[in-house]
């Protein structure tokens, strides 16, 4: 049965953050998403039921006000999904400004959200913290290196809260690859992405719930990053 303390789910007002959202609402789970602007995907999930907070992860200030305006939302949770993503290019030489912005949203607001929220997962009878890092942090990205060292970042905080946690609360990853194409995609552009897998499919934001049930239904798993590249890696 679903806990009665919310999921709080980071991002979720578009694409796989939205889609798991709705999906947890769906199968009885109480959901506190986080948006940082207002997108049509909000719509449906207040619909849906859940409780939606703004939150802006670009800077300490802003994620210690998100996490005082949570605290003052629940008493509880039943997991932490940490899905918020930033996805830019490197800047020009000797500009660090995008580093530390995908530094603050990738791993700052990660980290002080589990050291802060500790007592509100240890509230439920079963706990989880979930981080969704990417595929791409195995090879690393010549276009977007600092994109790949901070969720390589937030993928290594998996295993120091794993270790630090249990076994009250298991902390584990998701690192996908392609999940869902952008419209603006052209037919060039769909056809390298998808012949980079052994799968060759898009297999839609579905995957991702399914991993992110898995990891919260099996009580004997943490410390561990789910691969859901469609075997990327034996191309």
């Amino acid at each position: 049965m679903p806990s009665l303390f919310p999921i709080l789910i980071t991002g979720a007002g578009q694409r796989l953050g939205l889609h798991c959202a709705l999906r947890l609402l769906a199968d009885g789970f109480p959901v506190i998403a986080t948006y940082r602007s207002e997108r049509p995907g909000l719509a449906q999930l207040r619909a849906a039921g859940a409780v939606t907070l703004p939150a802006d992860f670009t800077d300490e200030a802003g994620i210690r006000r998100f996490i005082d305006i949570l605290k003052a939302h629940t008493e509880g949770l039943r997991a932490i999904v940490h899905n918020a993503s930033a996805w830019l290019p490197d800047g020009p030489e000797g500009d660090a400004s995008a580093f530390a912005r995908m530094y603050h949203v990738h791993m700052l607001a990660p980290y002080l959200i589990n050291l802060e929220c500790e007592a509100l997962l240890k509230a439920s009878t079963a706990a989880d913290i979930i981080h969704i890092s990417d595929d791409v942090i195995r090879k690393g990205s010549a276009r977007h290196s600092a994109y790949c060292a901070t969720k390589a970042g937030l993928d290594s905080l998996v295993l120091s809260f794993a270790a630090r946690l249990a076994p009250a609360i298991k902390v584990n990853g998701i690192a996908p690859a392609l999940i869902t194409f952008n419209e603006q995609d052209d037919d060039a552009y769909r056809h390298k992405a998808l012949a980079k897998s052994a799968m060759g499919i898009e297999p839609g934001a579905e995957v991702i719930y399914q991993s992110l049930r898995y990891l919260l239904d099996n009580c004997y798993v943490t410390g561990t990053t789910l691969t859901v590249n469609g075997g990327r890696h034996l191309k």
